[in-house]
C-alpha cells in the first residue's frame, strides 16, 4: 500500500494534486476519484459546446483515456482541472470541425434530455412554488438554447466563464488564447447572448 493511500469514503477531502500524486504512486483508485469528481462537469462542458449528449458522453470517456495514459507527463505545478478542461476543449473543437464537414450533423437539434442534478447551473429551488419552478425551468431552457446559438469560439469562453465559473486565466490556458482575446470574446459572447435571449424574455 502506498504511503499516499486514500480514504475511499471521502474522496472530496483529497485535493486534485493529492489524487494525482496517489495515482502516480500506484494507487489506482485515485484515478476513479478523479473521474468521479470531474465526469459530470466535463460532460456538461462538452455537451454545451457541441450540443449532442451521446457524443459528449463518448468524448468524456476519451478525455479520461487520455488523462490515464498521459498523467505521468502532466506538469504538476499546474492545476489538474485546467489540464482536463484543455483536453476536453480540444476534443470538442475537433468534433465541431469534423461536424462542419457534414451538413446533416451540423443542423441536428439540441437535445432536451438533461438530468436536473447534472447541471452546475441550478435554476430550481425545491422550496419554490410550482409556478416559480415552471418559470425557472423555462428560463433554463432559454439559456441553453441561446448558448447553443453562439459561434463556437464565443460559446466556449461563455460556457467556461458563465456556466463553469472559470477564471480568465484558466480560460486562457484551456483555450490557448491570451487574456485580451479571452476578454474580447467573452464580451462579444455576452452581447450576442443578450441579443439572442432578449426577445424571449420580453
Amino acid at each position: 500500500m502506498s504511503n499516499v493511500a486514500l480514504k475511499r469514503s471521502s474522496p472530496e477531502v483529497q485535493d486534485d494534486s493529492t489524487l494525482v500524486a496517489a495515482f502516480l504512486a500506484g494507487e489506482e483508485r485515485a484515478f476513479a476519484d478523479l473521474v468521479e469528481r470531474y465526469q459530470i462537469r466535463l460532460l456538461n462542458f462538452i455537451y454545451r459546446t457541441i450540443g449532442d449528449r451521446e457524443r459528449a458522453e463518448d468524448l468524456v470517456q476519451e478525455v479520461f483515456i487520455r488523462v490515464y495514459r498521459h498523467l505521468h507527463r502532466f506538469d504538476r505545478s499546474k492545476k489538474f482541472s485546467t489540464w482536463a478542461y484543455t483536453i476536453a476543449s480540444n476534443l470538442a473543437k475537433n468534433e465541431l470541425r469534423n461536424r462542419s464537414r457534414n451538413p446533416l450533423v451540423l443542423f441536428q437539434s439540441i437535445k432536451k434530455s438533461w438530468d436536473d442534478d447534472d447541471r452546475p447551473l441550478q435554476f430550481e429551488d425545491s422550496a419554490s412554488r410550482p409556478d416559480d419552478l415552471y418559470r425557472k425551468r423555462h428560463l433554463r431552457e432559454l439559456v441553453e438554447a441561446s448558448v447553443a446559438r453562439l459561434p463556437e469560439h464565443h460559446r466556449q469562453v461563455f460556457v467556461l466563464r458563465e456556466l463553469e465559473g472559470k477564471s480568465y486565466e484558466e480560460i486562457a490556458d484551456i483555450t490557448a488564447c491570451n487574456l485580451g482575446t479571452v476578454k474580447s470574446r467573452l464580451n462579444r459572447a455576452r452581447n450576442s447572448f443578450a441579443e439572442i435571449i432578449a426577445p424571449a424574455l420580453g
